[in-house]
């Protein structure tokens, strides 16, 4: 895998800096930027670069936007920048959108998303303004506990796929990983419910009824970094950074297409029609399991006011309340956190 890039840019002081110049930038794995930091987004695309800061070592890195062609959006929330992608359009960077929308209402996992039926309403918005090819389902993670079962989980995911199936074309799950991540362990034991991980059984029989209901919904089903081979089931691995919907969403931006490696008079499916992928390209930064391929992320851990006691980004509610306490979440920089 080749490095990005490099150029210079030219800070509001006059001094010149070296930055990395990504083709794809995910925004973001860390934290929901369309919702929290639309404008901080917007205005760093204007000026041309932003500072991303590195959650292990510290350390500042520039990134440009020069040669960036393509967007992936990560929300639960994609509200604020609807309003405002006419921006990317007119800049000639491509966009689609891992919209998160699951259904713990009942739990208080995700206390700060809008009402799921407001959730819902958004999601037909956004899929009717970019296409449903662009906008994928998220439910993610999955969790279990004593009283949210698999068929309870089954039934939220039915309720929902019946208002989203004409809306998109694809749905993505993973499982919650919960005994690796401590501060995911911490945050869940501070509710009321024994939460915990599917086992390999329970995985398989949420997939077989999963893909009964999905005889009524007609999507496309995979999982997202995933152990787990669900073949069997007709459930395949993703690619949320997919180099196959670039092909066949984006295949007349050349950039593009030349950097994932795609020539439109050689043909990358086999003989069975499925896409071959160019394996150089897989992000060597994600887990073994996760089959992006690579682009340059743009969060921050602790920055994420969603608060879902699930999630492996913030390291506890106090240190983002903090953060959004000294700070507007409407025009801070992210990097102010660190």
């Amino acid at each position: 895998m080749k490095p990005w890039n490099k150029v210079e840019i030219k800070l509001d002081s006059g001094e010149i800096k070296e930055a990395i110049a990504p083709v794809i930038i995910s925004a973001s794995r860390s934290t929901d930027i369309p919702k929290y930091f639309t404008k901080w987004f917007i205005n760093k695309l204007e000026k041309g670069y932003l500072v991303w800061v590195s959650p292990f070592n510290r350390k500042e890195q520039y990134v440009s936007f020069a040669k960036c062609r393509l967007v992936v959006f990560w929300t639960k929330d994609p509200s604020p920048i609807i309003k405002v992608l006419d921006t990317l359009d007119d800049k000639k960077i491509k966009y689609y959108f891992q919209y998160t929308l699951n259904n713990y209402d009942k739990e208080g996992l995700e206390p700060n998303v809008p009402r799921l039926k407001d959730r819902i309403t958004t999601f037909k918005e956004l899929s009717v303004k970019i296409g449903k090819k662009k906008t994928i389902w998220r439910f993610d993670p999955l969790i279990l506990s004593d009283q949210l079962t698999i068929d309870i989980l089954i039934d939220r995911i039915s309720k929902i796929g019946e208002e989203l199936k004409d809306y998109t074309k694809k749905l993505v799950i993973s499982f919650a990983d919960i005994d690796v991540y401590k501060k995911v362990q911490n945050n869940l034991k501070k509710k009321t419910d024994n939460y915990r991980e599917f086992t390999e059984k329970e995985v398989k029989e949420f997939s077989r009824k999963l893909v009964e209901l999905n005889n009524k919904l007609g999507l496309k089903i995979t999982t997202c970094a995933e152990q787990y081979d669900l073949k069997a089931y007709g459930i395949e691995k993703n690619r949320c950074i997919d180099d196959e919907l670039m092909v066949q969403e984006f295949g007349s931006d050349s950039e593009l297409m030349k950097f994932i490696g795609y020539d439109s008079q050689m043909s990358l499916f086999d003989e069975k029609g499925d896409y071959q992928h160019n394996v150089r390209l897989k992000d060597k930064g994600q887990r073994k399991e996760c089959g992006c391929i690579m682009s340059k992320d743009i969060g921050m851990y602790n920055t994420c006011y969603h608060l879902c006691a699930y999630c492996y980004a913030n390291h506890s509610e106090s240190s983002v309340k903090r953060n959004f306490d000294s700070h507007s979440p409407s025009n801070l920089s992210i990097v102010s956190y660190y």
